[in-house]
């Protein structure tokens, strides 16, 4: 028996509803369960009953020392079906002031940003299986992500790895 995949996560967050705010209308999640200091979001494309839990603890909490002085989570990440979505979610996520950072991980194209208790995302588009070579696997590396091109490399319509 085996995990199938990620059901959903849940996140501790000084304000529910601001970061449910955040999460509807930049990367287009939508309410599912709403408890006023607990809510329940489906990302856009899932079946899942909620892809994501926010759960308020308040504004006098300090931001999380994972990765800096203890261990603890250092994102999550979500994928999108073309690159066509992964730039619309850039351009939102730009717009938003939440973009951080943008790598091409070779079958990975990704953007990075934070939410807003500084809780950083990904959001990435995977190669297709069928189209990854052993070359690729070869020299997987992280560089910079070069959009555009990447779009006129593989289309923007070309659906990605679930």
């Amino acid at each position: 028996m085996g995990i199938r995949r990620l059901n959903h996560a849940v996140l501790y967050v000084r304000d529910a509803q601001r970061s449910a705010t955040f999460y509807r209308d930049v990367l287009g999640f939508r309410t599912v369960h709403d408890m006023g200091q607990a809510v329940f979001l489906r990302a856009p494309e899932s079946d899942n009953d909620h892809d994501l839990g926010l759960f308020q603890i308040g504004s006098d909490v300090a931001d999380s020392p994972a990765g800096q002085t203890s261990v603890g989570l250092y994102h999550l990440a979500w994928s999108v079906a073309t690159l066509a979505d992964l730039a619309d979610y850039e351009r939102r996520l730009r717009e938003a002031g939440a973009l951080v950072g943008a790598s091409d991980h070779v079958t990975t194209k990704a953007l990075y940003a934070k939410d807003p208790d500084g809780l950083e995302f990904e959001v990435s588009w995977l190669v297709p299986l069928d189209q990854v070579t052993e070359a690729m696997r070869a020299h997987l590396s992280t560089r910079p992500l070069d959009l555009p091109a990447e779009i006129t490399r593989w289309g923007a319509h070309l659906v990605g790895m679930p």
